[in-house]
């Protein structure tokens, strides 16, 4: 449930600007960079129990074919890998897909628009200088009395 004071005037006396995103439905591949991977950001180890051959493997693969910067430590058959900040993670991420903003200036306000006045979709440019303009008016009416 929304909580909201009720305004002075009627709906009909407001105009209401909105900035709105779509919602994000396509994604793409995105580098660790891209999405703030903790990884990226702080390093991370990797501990694999080689007597397992499917460690054993992705430890091979690691050292081999990886294209990391790495450190290692074995203890038996366990091998870590410790691997710094600042490079890409094993992780495949996405990231949606940039959609515009839509910069919208819509007649009344949440309770309706009782004089159907059309929305108008500006770029960003026009939607701030609209509402410059419209506030500097309300504040000429106000002082005006």
């Amino acid at each position: 449930m929304v909580n909201r004071i009720m305004p002075v005037g009627p709906p009909s006396a407001y105009q209401t600007y909105q900035i709105t995103s779509p919602v994000a439905t396509h994604y793409r591949d995105a580098t660790c960079r891209e999405v703030d991977c903790e990884r990226y950001v702080k390093g991370w180890n990797s501990a694999l129990d080689t007597s397992r051959p499917e460690h054993a493997a992705a430890a091979t693969w690691i050292r081999m074919k990886s294209g990391r910067a790495f450190t290692v430590t074995e203890a038996g058959p366990i091998v870590t890998f410790t691997f710094p900040a600042g490079q890409e993670c094993f992780e495949k991420h996405k990231a949606p897909v940039g959609r515009p903003e839509f910069y919208l200036v819509r007649g009344g306000d949440w309770r309706g628009n009782p004089r159907n006045i059309p929305t108008v979709r500006h770029n960003a440019d026009t939607w701030v200088d609209d509402f410059a303009n419209h506030q500097d008016r309300l504040k000429t009416e106000h002082e005006r009395g």
